[in-house]
């Protein structure tokens, strides 16, 4: 039996673009109304308030200028990939990674499939905190570094950086981007039912980190021979390089959690330490620019996706079905049994993620409209909260439309459909975890 085999990113994103405008002809064109939200600093939709007009499809050449429109949409995140990638390569360039993770290897002698689970920790937290996941696509050379060294395969790299990172965003209790944004619209304190989450957080990592595990050691080949040799050696120069990059990190957390700072101020520390990295590691003026240059041509691939990525909500969005395609999913809903609603919002948000690939945009675009029916039918604004975190954010693992994981997974060399297949049994088991949850919510009267 042959193996599911799927086109090359570039060309899956195409055809969702090409599909999306295709739906645009299919689908009747509907709005909801909007308001301005205080709370969030967003337009939110007015619940109760949709209504079809005029139909509005998106011809071929319509959809072709979505292309570039969505990479002016994500250009922040674009930049981003450019800007940091280009400085790891820098970073890279001086040597100092390969000899950081020979040291970190032979440390770890006899016990190097402790790796997992500390990265996918240290990945997570990131998740946690701030949703972490472009972040990732310019670490995966530095990542696959140290995979070689252990005889880990590509995948397991993107398995705990991208992939821990995203399950910790999808169950955290705290996530501003995520979590945060639908309880301030769902009108609950922030941090509300922060015990709960973390409870099932914990859970749904250990199923990740243990699933990542089992296949590695699956796959484990033959690890890139590390002697004692002079390369190997951390320098003090390497020490004080690796703090720099440690210390930028740091920075960027404290403005993202102080400052209110977003893409573009990482974009621009990261820059700087990337100059500062050049000129310590003694590659002069020089070397540093041809190491941006040649991070530059790497990275453009995986910039290039993410707008490919956004362009597939253009589409939709121009051909006015978005909310057709809300309304349609959520209308059911206030039909069902208590139970049996709770985890039909998931699998709504677990859908509709698919054509908006934004966390935060599906909260603005759902939560006004799920809260006045969760109301109806007697289920909690917390259970309610739940069952979007959990739809949404597990679907990030596995969507094509999310431009993070597809551009991260060309970096790496990894396959979608390879992807899939490892992801397939883990996920089943994540989703299961999350519909426990939300049953363990309504049954224990989580508010």
């Amino acid at each position: 039996m042959a193996r599911l085999r799927f086109p090359h990113p570039m060309t899956l994103l195409v055809s969702c673009i090409l599909l999306a405008a295709g739906l645009t002809y299919v689908l009747p064109a509907g709005e909801y109304q909007r308001r301005a939200d205080p709370a969030t600093g967003r337009d939110v939709v007015v619940a109760g308030t949709y209504e079809t007009v005029e139909r509005s499809p998106v011809n071929l050449f319509e959809a072709l200028v979505a292309v570039p429109q969505g990479l002016i949409d994500a250009a922040d995140v674009v930049f981003l990939v450019f800007l940091v990638g280009a400085s790891f390569t820098v970073v890279d360039q001086t040597g100092v990674l390969g000899r950081g993770m020979d040291s970190l290897v032979r440390r770890l002698s006899g016990r190097t499939m402790a790796v997992i689970p500390l990265v996918s920790a240290l990945a997570a937290v990131g998740g946690v905190l701030m949703q972490m996941q472009e972040e990732f696509i310019a670490l995966i050379p530095a990542v696959l570094v140290l995979t070689r060294r252990i005889g880990f395969d590509a995948l397991v790299g993107v398995a705990m950086t991208l992939g821990a990172a995203a399950v910790g965003a999808a169950f955290s209790p705290l996530n501003p981007f995520q979590v945060g944004i639908a309880q301030k619209l769902a009108e609950l304190p922030l941090l509300s039912g922060w015990a709960f989450r973390t409870t099932f957080l914990v859970i749904a990592l250990a199923i990740w980190v243990s699933g990542t595990m089992r296949y590695a050691r699956r796959t484990r080949v033959a690890a890139e021979v590390v002697g004692e040799r002079a390369e190997g050696v951390v320098t003090r120069r390497d020490a004080l390089i690796l703090l720099l990059v440690l210390g930028t990190f740091a920075l960027y957390v404290f403005g993202l959690l102080r400052l209110e700072w977003g893409f573009n101020e990482m974009s621009a520390v990261f820059f700087a330490m990337g100059v500062v990295v050049g000129l310590i590691g003694r590659l002069g003026i020089g070397g540093t620019v041809d190491a941006y240059v040649d991070g530059f041509r790497a990275m453009a691939f995986a910039g290039l996706l993410i707008g490919f990525a956004r362009a597939v909500y253009i589409v939709l969005d121009q051909g006015h079905v978005v909310d057709t395609i809300v309304n349609a999913l959520v209308t059911p809903i206030q039909t069902l049994p208590l139970a049996f609603s709770a985890l039909a919002m998931m699998i709504t948000h677990l859908l509709l993620h698919v054509p908006v690939p934004s966390t935060s945009g599906q909260a603005v675009l759902t939560m006004p409209v799920l809260v006045p029916v969760s109301d109806l039918v007697g289920l909690s604004r917390q259970v309610t909260v739940l069952a979007y975190q959990y739809g949404a954010g597990l679907c990030e693992l596995v969507t094509p439309t999310n431009g993070a994981l597809m551009a991260v997974l060309i970096a790496a060399g990894v396959p979608y459909e390879r992807w899939l297949r490892f992801i397939a049994p883990v996920f089943a088991g994540l989703f299961l975890l999350g519909m426990i949850a939300v049953g363990v919510g309504i049954a224990i009267g989580l508010q």
